[in-house]
């Protein structure tokens, strides 16, 4: 253990030991307002059950699997999981995720709704599996879900740290370094289960034969009195039989299993339910890409749902399952004997049915020794190891510090807590309060992708619905919302959400030009405002006696988001006249001077030749109450959870700027003013939702005259994608030159502000550019 701790600390490797390859799969099964096992197929918008590599199922119909994809912190893996619990929860149709490992309320045992799918080689093979699994261990033992913790080192750490030793087969180092952590984790996995476990009861409509061996807490409800994990006893998720595999090389462990199914003891490598897993680059063909390619991670596999956390296992339990992995790592042994199994396998049943106990007493090499002295030791030995290795991270003291108190004090476990509430609320009660909590979670702040508030809100968006279908994603630039989708060996390259594939070049420049998508609107007699294009300050100026007495916009020629706009009313002075030109000079180096359209400014996105959405944007405004400034009214309406900033928010903040103290004093009032009773006071004329406006959508309202006047815009331009802004008086009244007008072509629409508008409904647009790019 030294020698290893040496050469990290020498050739300051100790970065790797944070920075890993980790990933989460997580078992949920759906249950109904009443919490009875959902009887309902699994839901079509995940696509695939067999393909989609984040959300598929597991062995039921009714049990929805979550994958997060290997990730470098446990940070970002858990903020991935916590993404997928709600992405799925919210999909969900009357039905929740129980949160507990043992399952709910349960029909018969043959109407428990086995998976089923496509008649292909692959569907064929997952259903005779189910099939096999239902005939030798009962559907119900099959719905007990859990959470499999995938953990692994990057190859960079231990090719340097292969290095250093004595070893001149890199794959062999490898292994060794996996079994080595396999070998101690079947020693010591007991501590997991005490810490961890999470689920000592059942529901009463469980197998007769295990709710006999339990002791009624509630009406229904059956637990082990001063049990952990009613999932890891002996009622639990195992084999029919105690198979002791070797993991003291990668050919005896592969031979052991081989072994075990030409003796057909198990049908094949996936039916070896080991608490631990060694797992290869192909797990399609576990056994032979282990052998030829070596091992490849490692698989935990004991974790039950902690109910008492929305994603059914928090944070500061992979910091520890993390320090435990290192900890089996950096802690000496030989081999693994027949004996020290036997005495794992034996430490693992006591914890999960008498974990609570005062003074139990676990083996440890052939003596007895108090679970709680064995606890404290390991904890003091990982704290050694930490301090030795500079670990610092304040996450792993604190998770340390919770597991210490837990020996000291076992109503801080999570299997007391549960029970507690079982007791007082019953099983099912107590499960589908917290499944309707966390329902109730999920819906706050929806449109976030944890881990991903940095992006841009329309890119989360098109990123979470790829994630339904099981599209792969990869970031390619954080800072230009560059993103690759893949799925089926096709790729699409977006930027922001909507600059994809389908338009070309020159399509996005004639949309970023203000003045040319002018000209080609005009060319097909398309009505757009009159007015003129500068260059310079001074021609402007000398044209300002064209402008005077005419409601007037001065607009940059090329830029997005409402960024240096100047609404000029009928009458305005030079001044106020040469203040907007320098605005918005200082946007771009050309600009158009323009007639303003009467009416309301509605954004139609097209796509495809079709209007797939409208909004009508308010400008930003307050309502008075008779009470507060305007300062203040803002100051409220901001904290609206909607209000972002940056554009990772449906709306945007107010902003109490130039921009709107030159706009109140045209009404001649300040930020001080107290409006009257909803008094609606408007801070700006331009109704960008990107200056804190108001979206409220209007696609069911508008005439299919305007959508068609948006449609050949855009077809005018050769647009696929694009938001189209106009300006109507009347939408009851038929199109006319007084009645409306095109003011842009907007290249880069935003998708957020049609799925999450201020009022009205999510017209999806993230499903319906995947759609578009055929996927």
């Amino acid at each position: 253990m030294k020698k290893l701790i040496n050469i990290i600390n020498d050739k300051k490797l100790n970065r790797f030991l944070t920075k890993c390859n980790f990933g989460i799969e997580k078992e949920n099964v759906r249950v109904d307002s009443s919490g009875h096992l959902a009887m309902t197929k699994h839901p079509d918008i995940f696509g695939n059950k067999l393909k989609n590599p984040y959300i598929t199922t597991d062995f039921s119909e009714s049990q929805v699997e979550m994958i997060t994809p290997s990730m470098d912190t446990i940070e970002e893996t858990y903020n991935f999981l916590d993404s997928l619990h709600d992405i799925v929860s919210l999909e969900l149709k009357d039905e929740y995720l129980w949160p507990q490992s043992t399952p709910p309320s349960l029909p018969d045992e043959e109407d428990i709704p086995v998976s089923t799918f496509e008649e292909t080689c692959e569907g064929n093979r997952a259903q005779k599996y189910r099939d096999y699994l239902s005939q030798k261990y009962g559907k119900q033992k099959q719905l007990l879900s859990g959470i499999h913790y995938n953990f692994s080192f990057k190859d960079e750490f231990l090719e340097l740290l292969h290095k250093e030793s004595k070893n001149s087969d890199f794959k062999l180092f490898k292994d060794e370094i996996y079994l080595k952590i396999s070998r101690n984790f079947f020693k010591y996995r007991w501590i997991l289960i005490y810490l961890f476990g999470a689920n000592p009861s059942i529901h009463g409509t469980y197998s007769r034969k295990c709710v006999d061996m339990l002791d009624e807490v509630a009406p229904d409800s059956f637990s082990y009195t001063s049990g952990n994990s009613f999932r890891n006893g002996m009622c639990g998720y195992k084999n029919k039989e105690v198979f002791n595999i070797s993991y003291n090389s990668r050919a005896e462990y592969v031979e052991n299993i081989k072994t075990l199914i030409s003796q057909e003891k198990l049908i094949s490598e996936k039916e070896y339910y080991s608490p631990i897993r060694l797992k290869a680059k192909d797990n399609t063909n576990l056994l032979k890409s282990i052998e030829e390619d070596g091992i490849e991670y490692l698989e935990v596999r004991l974790l039950d749902l902690n109910p008492m956390i929305k994603t059914g296992i928090s944070i500061d339990q992979l910091y520890f399952v993390h320090l435990f992995l290192l900890f089996c790592l950096f802690t000496d042994e030989d081999s693994l004997t027949e004996k020290e199994m036997w005495e794992g396998n034996k430490n693992h049943d006591l914890v999960a049915h008498y974990g609570r106990k005062v003074d139990l007493e676990l083996f440890d090499g052939g003596e007895f020794k108090f679970l709680k002295d064995l606890g404290l030791d390991i904890i003091s030995k990982i704290e050694i190891i930490i301090e030795n290795l500079g670990i610092s991270n304040s996450n792993y003291t604190n998770t340390l510090r919770e597991a210490l108190e837990s020996f000291h004090n076992t109503d801080l476990l999570i299997s007391s807590q549960i029970e507690k509430g079982i007791r007082e609320e019953g099983f099912i009660d107590f499960n589908l309060n917290l499944a309707k909590k966390y329902y109730k979670e999920s819906q706050i702040d929806n449109f976030s992708l944890r881990g991903y508030e940095d992006l841009e809100l329309s890119t989360q968006i098109l990123i979470k619905d790829a994630i339904k279908r099981g599209i792969k994603f990869e970031i390619l630039d954080r800072k230009e919302n560059f993103i690759s989708l893949t799925k089926n060996g096709k790729t699409e390259y977006i930027v922001q959400a909507t600059k994809t594939s389908l338009d070309s070049y020159s399509t996005v420049l004639i949309m970023e030009n203000k003045l040319v998508t002018k000209k080609i609107l005009e060319k097909n007699k398309i009505k757009v405002p009159k007015g003129g294009y500068y260059t310079n300050s001074q021609d402007a100026v000398d044209d300002f006696y064209r402008y005077q007495g005419t409601k007037t916009v001065v607009k940059p020629n090329s830029t997005n988001f409402g960024l240096g706009i100047t609404i000029l009313p009928k009458e305005f002075t030079l001044s106020d006249y040469e203040n907007a030109l320098n605005f918005a000079f200082g946007e771009d180096d050309s600009i158009l001077i323009e007639e303003f359209i009467e009416g309301k400014e509605y954004r139609i996105f097209v796509l495809k030749d079709k209007v797939v959405g409208i909004l009508h944007r308010v400008p930003a405004n307050v309502v008075g109450d008779e009470k507060h400034s305007i300062r203040t009214l803002v100051e409220q309406k901001n904290k609206d959870v909607l209000r972002g900033t940056g554009y990772k928010k449906p709306l945007q903040k107010i902003n109490l700027g130039e921009a709107e103290e030159t706009f109140l004093a045209s009404q001649n009032l300040n930020f001080d003013y107290i409006p009257k009773k909803d008094e609606t006071i408007y801070l700006r004329e331009n109704s960008n939702i990107s200056t804190g406006g108001d979206s409220i959508d209007f696609t069911d309202d508008i005439l299919d005259e305007y959508k068609q006047i948006a449609i050949d815009s855009a077809k005018a331009a050769d647009a696929t994608i694009c938001g189209v802004d106009m300006m109507i008086k009347d939408i009851k009244e038929l199109p006319n030159d007084s009645n409306h007008g095109i003011i842009e072509i907007n290249f880069n629409p935003a998708i957020h502000i049609h799925c999450y508008p201020y009022k009205g409904e999510n017209r999806k647009l993230g499903e319906k550019i995947l759609d578009s790019l055929g996927f």
